[in-house]
């Protein structure tokens, strides 16, 4: 230990500067009586291309702003290995991420509350924490808060083209809707996002940079997390790096994991805590035998149904020219709209795959472009991209380990479309997006399926069809799940401590039982939130000597 830089001894360290991590640090911090060290292995959020929501074009796939995952070879997309963006700068994801606020349904806080035997994570529950961090456009009602930190607003564009596949979706019996955040989500309408003004509103604006004038906070970057340093039983506090140089920093009351669903459980790995014989066969001595960390992965598998269409505009012609590109440019400079002020998904569906389903299990995210693949340019020909994904997808994957070595990516299994029940809801979700564009109102721009396309009729030929055109939406979660006492395969107990060893909590994506349905970032901020103010209850419950 003698040639690590000592950090000190802190009451909270936090490791992870992402979503979760800027809202503990706001509110543990708020306390001048307890001491708080955040560590962000990335960088400063301090790049343009962070604050113009068009950024996420630049920022996903750029080692600058992301870690620039991959999966391994998935059987399900038909051998591919697909890209896994993760947020690698202040904010983490919700700075690079499409901004969607999206809670989630009622059924998934209650199914939560089902499986933990912990009813505040009951949607009624639950529902005040979301309202306490959100600041709506609405203003304050019933369902909406106003005055926290969590900006909220409509987009600041309009397409004639989306107008017209809203009325489509209607003609194919799904109702409009103005409130995705209502607990059911059901119907067709425009997604609210996390802006301010036209500007990306990132956790790291909302919560962590108010907070850094605090002397009881301290904030490293750069700062990459090896591993927990454990005794008696106990989580002490942790190892890591800042700008190469080893280092080390103490926590009296409770160290947190705020590393997302891939970080948090690689960190646990690497500090002997897992699956013992997979720990064992990388020589990672086993402190804790703990089989569910890094398993239980699950993730949104988005189907992406491509369009041509004529008649009508597109981003695809508006960015095609110089002329476009610079109008684009001015039109955001003066006022804050247009393409550059865009999330990437404008418009939402969220529909029933069939009569079986409760509640909505299909999202669709409908945007007026396309493009073969992200990071590719945009089509030179007018098109749409419909983006359909299962709710809550049976299959599940893993994060494993395949190094001790903190610089060596973890292996990345979403195992997508490996349970049957997924493989047939793709076949319908195919299917009905199919029925949406058929109808009447979008017949004046004759849309011509490009992807997949009209080949593809039979169960088994869709089922393929989804496995080539499938790819990641960006919400990986589970994978250092909660659950009850009992629960041999979960990792944490309902107030989000380890199982198995004192002094450590996890609280970020990675404790979710299930997937929400929906975007997952707003769900994430509710889960620090929760977070944060257990610990501060148990700090009152045991105060430090």
């Amino acid at each position: 230990m003698a040639d690590r830089l000592d950090f000190g001894n802190f009451d909270y360290v936090i490791a992870g500067g992402g979503t979760a991590g800027c809202v503990l640090a706001n509110r543990l911090s708020a306390d001048p009586d307890v001491t708080v060290l955040l560590l962000e292995a990335g960088g400063k959020d301090n790049w343009v291309w962070l604050h113009i929501p068009a950024g996420y074009l630049f920022c996903i796939g750029n080692p600058r702003t992301d870690w620039c995952f991959k999966t391994e070879s998935e059987p399900g997309l038909n051998g591919r290995s697909i890209h896994y963006a993760r947020g690698k700068v202040l904010g983490g994801c919700s700075s690079i991420n499409g901004m969607i606020a999206m809670r989630g349904q009622a059924r998934d806080y209650d199914e939560w509350a089902a499986m933990t035997g912990d009813p505040r994570w009951s949607w009624d529950r639950v529902l005040p924490v979301f309202k306490a961090s959100e600041d709506y456009w609405r203003g304050a009602d019933a369902l909406h808060g106003a005055g926290g930190e969590w900006r909220v607003e409509r987009q600041r564009l309009h397409w004639d083209l989306l107008d017209r596949f809203a009325e489509a979706a209607q003609q194919a019996g799904i109702p409009a809707t103005d409130d995705f955040n209502r607990g059911n989500n059901a119907g067709v309408g425009a997604f609210e996002v996390n802006q301010r003004n036209g500007i990306r509103w990132s956790a790291a604006k909302a919560f962590l940079r108010p907070a850094l004038d605090r002397p009881n906070l301290k904030l490293a970057i750069e700062a990459s997390i090896d591993r927990l340093e454990i005794a008696d039983g106990r989580v002490t506090g942790v190892l890591f790096s800042v700008k190469g140089q080893p280092a080390r920093a103490s926590a009296r009351i409770e160290t947190v994991l705020a590393s997302g669903a891939i970080g948090s459980p690689a960190i646990l790995q690497r500090s002997g805590i897992g699956p013992a014989a997979h720990l064992r066969s990388l020589g990672i001595p086993v402190v804790l035998d703990a089989p569910g960390v890094g398993g239980n992965l699950q993730d949104h598998l988005q189907l992406r149904m491509i369009y041509k269409v004529d008649g009508v505009v597109t981003l695809n012609k508006r960015a095609g020219s110089l002329f476009g590109k610079a109008m684009m440019g001015l039109e955001y400079a003066l006022f804050r709209r247009g393409p550059l002020a865009m999330a990437p998904s404008q418009l939402g569906v969220f529909a029933h795959s069939g009569p079986e389903a409760a509640t909505p299990d299909l999202e669709y995210h409908v945007q007026p472009l396309s493009l073969e693949k992200f990071g590719d340019p945009l089509h030179a020909f007018p098109a749409f991209t419909a983006s359909v994904c299962d709710l809550r997808p049976a299959s599940r994957g893993s994060v494993r380990l395949v190094s001790a070595d903190p610089a060596v990516a973890p292996a990345i299994a979403p195992r997508y479309l490996s349970d049957p029940a997924d493989r047939a809801r793709a076949a319908k979700a195919l299917r009905l997006t199919r029925r949406i564009v058929s109808q009447p109102a979008l017949a004046p721009f004759h849309p011509q399926e490009y992807l997949p396309g009209p080949s593809f009729q039979s169960e088994e030929e869709l089922a393929r069809a989804a496995g080539d055109i499938g790819t990641t939406i960006f919400h990986p979660v589970g994978t250092c799940r909660m659950g009850r006492a009992d629960d041999p395969e979960a990792v944490l107990d309902p107030e989000l401590r380890l199982k198995g060893l004192g002094g450590l909590r996890v609280i970020d994506a990675s404790i979710m039982p299930t997937l929400t349905s929906g975007n997952t970032n707003t769900p994430t901020v509710m889960i620090a939130e929760r977070g944060a103010a257990l610990m501060k209850d148990a700090r009152k419950a045991a105060p430090r000597v």
